[in-house]
């Protein structure tokens, strides 16, 4: 019975562990991480609909960005997303690619 109270104690604590290093995420990290999975499902979006890889650049060349390094983000993920062979729709993209972002932010700290 003790060794089963303390396995459970120690299950109990790593779960805190966990979830307070969920909350140390930034909220810069967070909007990155969004903003990346957004341009990958849009680009997932053209890339479905038959635009070629050269008019989603050309697209993307045409928008305005916030801050000076979005643009050459903007384009190496469409380049990725491209070179991928999936035809997963947008939406799930989109989730996995955030959900990816924020393990791998949080694997970093």
């Amino acid at each position: 019975m003790r060794h089963v109270l303390i396995t459970l104690t120690s299950f109990a604590l790593l779960g805190g562990v966990g979830a307070a290093q969920a909350r140390e995420l930034l909220a810069n990290d967070r909007y990155v991480c969004s903003w990346g999975a957004g341009t990958a499902a849009r680009a997932q979006e053209l890339k479905l609909s038959g635009v070629s890889l050269y008019a989603a650049r050309q697209k993307i060349q045409a928008y305005k960005f916030n801050k000076g390094w979005m643009r050459m983000m903007a384009l190496g993920i469409t380049e990725q997303t491209y070179d991928s062979g999936s035809r997963i729709k947008p939406e799930v993209l989109r989730k996995s690619f955030y959900e990816d972002c924020v393990r791998y932010k949080l694997a970093r700290r």
